[in-house]
């Protein structure tokens, strides 16, 4: 690792200001293949703007090969960005980087965000950061998204309650068992927390066709 990083970070600059994103990209890589603790703010930076799906990946990586103790205050700071996709790609490095601490500072705001992607985001990276004993509360904080969005959506929070596991169930057995618009959903999820074999789209064509009145103790155990 460099210690002057002026001049590195100077051209990763210039390099951001290109439309081309080959350019972009290759300034990416040569910034995770050496990595300077100058770098930092500017990866961050673009992460908020980048439009390329390629280019933020390597941003991700990138940002992980700096030491952790360098790279998450920041990263946690970008968590109250009113930019979207600034949140969501902080997020996203966040779950690459797997260091609990940055579990509490994912909070009601995100995972409830208007933004799918941003909500979406914050569902995987809590559920992964989650320590055991912070399953039930979780849980019970995702409750109120079953029923959000399309198939892929809903696909994804019910990937985060199956990260959760068995402590999930006690939150999803109280909104499969009445009537609303994320009882599907999570009887769709009880179903996979019980046979994860089954897959999405037989589980929720199951949870379709079940009545409410046979929901009983034994789903999802």
């Amino acid at each position: 690792m460099s210690t002057d990083s002026t001049p590195n970070t100077n051209r990763l600059t210039r390099a951001y200001t290109s439309t081309d994103a080959d350019i972009r990209l290759r300034a990416t890589l040569a910034a995770g293949t050496d990595p300077q603790p100058g770098d930092i703010p500017a990866l961050i930076a673009q992460c908020a703007v980048e439009p390329d799906f390629f280019v933020r990946d390597m941003l991700t990586w990138a940002l992980t090969r700096h030491p952790v103790g360098a790279t998450l205050p920041m990263l946690v700071t970008e968590l109250d960005s009113p930019t979207p996709q600034a949140v969501a790609q902080a997020l996203h490095t966040l779950s690459k980087i797997d260091d609990a601490r940055a579990f509490p500072h994912i909070t009601d705001a995100h995972l409830h965000h208007p933004d799918d992607e941003v909500a979406r985001t914050a569902w995987r990276t809590a559920a992964g950061l989650a320590g055991p004993g912070q399953h039930t509360d979780l849980a019970a904080r995702l409750v109120p998204e079953l029923g959000r969005g399309d198939r892929e959506l809903r696909r994804s929070l019910t990937r985060a309650f199956l990260q959760l596991g068995g402590a999930a169930d006690p939150a999803l057995r109280l909104v499969a068992a009445r009537p609303g618009p994320g009882r599907d959903h999570a009887l769709t999820t009880l179903l996979l927390l019980d046979d994860p074999d089954l897959g999405f789209d037989a589980a929720e064509a199951t949870a379709a066709t079940t009545p409410t009145t046979s929901v009983t103790a034994g789903t999802g155990q």
